[in-house]
């Protein structure tokens, strides 16, 4: 660092106030792009890696970026070459101000940058030439007000001096100004004479005191004149006037005079501005032969307070005087406070803390005093507030929780007035989205849901859909649905149904059988994408409807292929006698299941009715002898499903009075191939057991007590089938009145009896039942 910029530096670091920092430089103008302004991380403190991730920028307004920064080096950088006559005209010093703006946390830094001027421009003349008229009467001393040279350079840069050839009839003098500038005159050390030299050309050069110096020249020819030896003399040598900033073109500032003691042409005098900055020249005229100084451009306060113009009173003999007018610009509230967004954030987590920065912005109002004085302030009733951190710079804090279920985004007007009159205003709006966090789990819209299916569904059939909302957005929204682990009669719940992770729709794993089993419950986990997620359970209820699905089933009369069941009734029975009972069930429910009897085919349909509803099959007339002992019904059972399904049931009826009646009407029925084949071979194989018996001798006793004891079992010598035997008091249990009667059961087996029965159902009482017991016990004893 230089001198220069050590001693600003620690100026600086000194007079910190409300911003976090401030450092200043000092360069050179006309510096080359990407050429080193100054270690900006090393003079603030700051590391490199808080410049990268905190996106260090340079804020400079409205005005053109010439200092970029290198974030990888952490240095100031040259980014245009800077012209310190363009960018600040005569103004000095010449400073460049700007902000090193940072986020996470936000911060800003102040820097300043001196361009120091270097000789890079010439003194130029207005004109290349001028020409005077001056009278050969001219006395010694007169003075000649010539144009001045402008270099736009400043300091030693600046124009110095003036030299003036040839020196045989003028030598120069300058004069210093009250605004640091000279006046050159040409004063006339020789008298002229016309009659020897009627032009006379000098070359006036002008040189600044840079290093290499540099020089420019103008052309000076005077006419010489004959005598005219008095000059304008100005009435004032300053004239001061003011205006209001934005007045109306033409209007009068104020009225230059001067008086020639001469007479006739001689003391006309004429008036002119010169010597003075071009843009004064643009904004205001002075009346050649009245002296009136008018506004003919438009003025800005905030562009220039101050004018000065100079005014030259020529006559015509070319005797000059000149005087200054000085013009001050009052200020008027013309313009409205700027608002420049420094930084901004464009979305806020929900869960930001108070004070969190969300915009930092910069005031500015060029007007001056209470014009330029800025208040700034947001609505009511939003949870955030409006602070001064310095002079002209605002930040914008949370001032209260932030809930996006409630205002996920807030349009936050910023109102800036100044203190003039009348007061103007300015005002941006400010779009902040407020970014979700996940504070909320997600509801389902009910508390329990209860579904219902047909048993025997297709597996994978769709039962219905849970549904639950979450009210964050986006990720911390999106709800996936679990199927929590659970077990039905200890088999596990994924095995009967499952749940769509995105849908929620509840499927059928397996097909149901209303009959094992009718409802379960099991728990569905609603759980959003967020981190952690958060999750809500609901339980669900499955219940299963019956379908006709079985068929009714008999269980009373047993229907066998080996057996031949006969129900017994006798000749002298009255009408309604109870024959039997068809006892039958159905495993589905509710309608499915009720069962309605009717007979379908019988060998005498006047003889026999089925009850409809309890299946008990009675006679409807009295039995008489002309009935055929063998009865055949086909008795018809159906469910009340739709379609009804049914089954059927033959029930053999034998009317007879007396066993043996029965038995000689069934001695006909006959067996199939495959039973008198096996019986043959049963045949054979007694036979020869009872020989091996009969051969044997050491058995032979044994034997012959087996062969009573078998002799004593049978109720007599026949082909007649086998009567089982049923366990006495067989009563019907399911309490629908089936069998209202109790019933007994004997089985009589025969020696050639193998496969085929004959059963045979009476009333425990009959006593002619019991008489054919006896009967059978004395046949017995025959055999």
């Amino acid at each position: 660092l230089t001198m220069t910029r050590q001693v600003l530096l620690f100026i600086s670091v000194l007079s910190l106030s409300s911003v976090h920092g401030q450092v200043s430089y000092s360069i050179p103008e006309e510096m080359g792009k990407g050429s080193l302004v100054g270690n900006i991380a090393q003079d603030l403190g700051l590391d490199i890696k808080r410049l990268k991730s905190g996106k260090a920028r340079i804020y400079t307004g409205d005005s053109a970026e010439y200092i970029e920064l290198n974030k990888e080096r952490g240095v100031l950088l040259i980014k245009e070459k800077i012209d310190r006559e363009a960018l600040c005209g005569q103004t000095t010093p010449c400073t460049l101000h700007f902000q090193i703006i940072l986020e996470n946390p936000m911060e800003f830094y102040t820097v300043t940058v001196e361009i120091r001027d270097v000789n890079d421009n010439i003194p130029i003349f207005k004109n290349n030439e001028v020409k005077f008229e001056i009278s050969e009467s001219a006395l010694t001393g007169a003075r000649v007000v010539l144009e001045r040279a402008v270099d736009h350079d400043v300091g030693h840069n600046a124009l110095q001096s003036y030299f003036l050839k040839p020196t045989e009839n003028f030598i120069l003098e300058m004069q210093s100004l009250p605004d640091g500038g000279k006046n050159v005159e040409m004063v006339l050390q020789k008298p002229l004479d016309r009659e020897k030299q009627e032009q006379i050309s000098l070359l006036l050069t002008a040189v600044d005191g840079g290093e290499p110096q540099l020089s420019g020249t103008m052309q000076i020819l005077i006419t010489v004149l004959d005598a005219n030896d008095n000059a304008p003399v100005c009435s004032e040598a300053v004239y001061k006037a003011s205006v209001t900033e934005n007045a109306h073109k033409g209007i009068v500032l104020t009225t230059v005079s001067a008086s020639d003691a001469d007479q006739g042409p001689n003391g006309r005098v004429t008036y002119s501005i010169s010597n003075t900055a071009e843009a004064s020249n643009d904004i205001f005229e002075i009346g050649r032969d009245d002296g009136v100084v008018k506004l003919v451009g438009d003025i800005d306060y905030e562009i220039l307070k101050h004018y000065q113009i100079n005014v030259q009173a020529r006559d015509q003999g070319g005797h000059t005087d000149s005087c200054k007018v000085i013009i001050d610009v009052i200020d008027m509230n013309d313009n409205k406070p700027a608002i420049n967004i420094m930084s901004k954030t464009s979305a806020i987590s929900e869960d930001a803390k108070h004070g969190t920065v969300v915009t930092m912005m910069n005031i500015q109002d060029p007007d001056s005093g209470e014009n330029g004085k800025v208040q700034c302030y947001i609505e009511e009733n939003i949870p955030f507030v409006m602070t001064s951190a310095s002079n002209n710079f605002y930040s914008l804090l949370t001032d209260s929780d932030l809930d996006r279920e409630r205002a996920p985004e807030y349009n936050i007007s910023v109102t800036c007035s100044d203190e003039g009159v009348p007061s103007l205003s300015s005002s941006v709006t400010l779009t902040l989205q407020i970014s979700d966090v996940n504070d909320n789990a997600p509801v389902f819209d009910r508390s329990s849901y209860e579904a219902y299916i047909i048993e025997n569904n297709t597996p994978g059939l769709s039962i219905f859909t849970v549904k639950a909302r979450d009210a964050d957005w986006n990720q911390n929204a999106r709800v996936s649905y679990i199927l929590e682990d659970s077990s039905v009669n200890g088999v596990p719940v994924s095995s009967y149904v499952s749940v769509s992770a995105d849908s929620g729709v509840i499927h059928s794993v397996r097909s149901f059988d209303y009959e094992q089993i009718k409802d379960f419950h099991f728990r569905v986990k609603a759980q959003d994408g967020g981190s952690p997620p958060l999750s809500s359970n609901v339980t669900v209820k499955i219940i299963i409807k019956d379908q006709n699905d079985n068929a009714p089933q008999v269980l009373y009369p047993v229907q066998t292929s080996s057996s031949l069941v006969a129900e017994m009734v006798p000749r002298s029975a009255d009408v309604g006698y109870l024959v039997t009972k068809v006892v039958a069930v159905d495993v589905d429910s509710g309608q499915n299941a009720w069962l309605s009897y009717k007979l379908q085919k019988a060998t005498d349909r006047a003889l026999f009715e089925v009850g409809l509803q309890n299946g008990e099959i009675r006679t409807i007339r009295q039995v008489t002898d002309k009935d055929a002992v063998k009865q055949r019904l086909t008795v018809v059972v159906e469910d009340n499903g739709q379609p009804s399904r049914s089954a059927t049931v033959n029930v053999n009826v034998a009317v007879a009075d007396s066993f043996p009646e029965v038995l000689s009407e069934f001695t006909d029925f006959t067996h199939d191939k495959d039973y008198n084949d096996n019986l043959t071979f049963y045949l054979v194989l007694a036979l020869a057991v009872v020989s091996f018996l009969f051969i044997t001798c050491l058995v032979v006793i044994i034997s012959v007590k087996i062969y009573r004891w078998r002799q004593s079992r049978v109720l007599y010598h026949s082909n007649l089938p086998v009567i089982p035997y049923y366990p006495p008091r067989y009563a019907d249990t399911l309490g629908t009145g089936t069998l209202q009667h109790v019933y007994n059961y004997e089985v009589c087996r025969t020696t050639d009896s193998r496969k085929s029965d004959c059963k045979f159902t009476r009333p425990f009482s009959n006593p002619s039942l019991m008489g054919l017991i006896d009967t059978n016990k004395h046949y017995n004893n025959a055999l």
